[in-house]
């Protein structure tokens, strides 16, 4: 099975949302280092894993209730 990584623009692209919204707002609270990008090589390039992405983001969407995303993944349900 091979993971499909996708660049900021990118992902960006797919998902329909602007690069900076992506880089300010998403990252590190939405998408956790380790589970939904890396940094390879230990450098400074993040390549998001298309694969967790896609999986995680119909997740947040529940239209029966309001939940809070917790920074670990879960979700905080009030």
């Amino acid at each position: 099975m091979s993971t499909q990584y996708l660049t900021t623009d990118e992902l960006a692209a797919r998902i329909k949302y602007d690069a900076r919204t992506i880089r300010e707002r998403f990252k590190d609270s939405v998408l956790l280092e380790g589970t939904h990008y890396i940094r390879p090589f230990g450098g400074r390039k993040i390549l998001y894993i298309w694969d967790a992405i896609e999986r995680d983001m119909g997740g947040h969407s529940n239209a029966n209730g309001l939940a809070v995303p917790m920074a670990r993944g879960g979700m905080c349900h009030g």
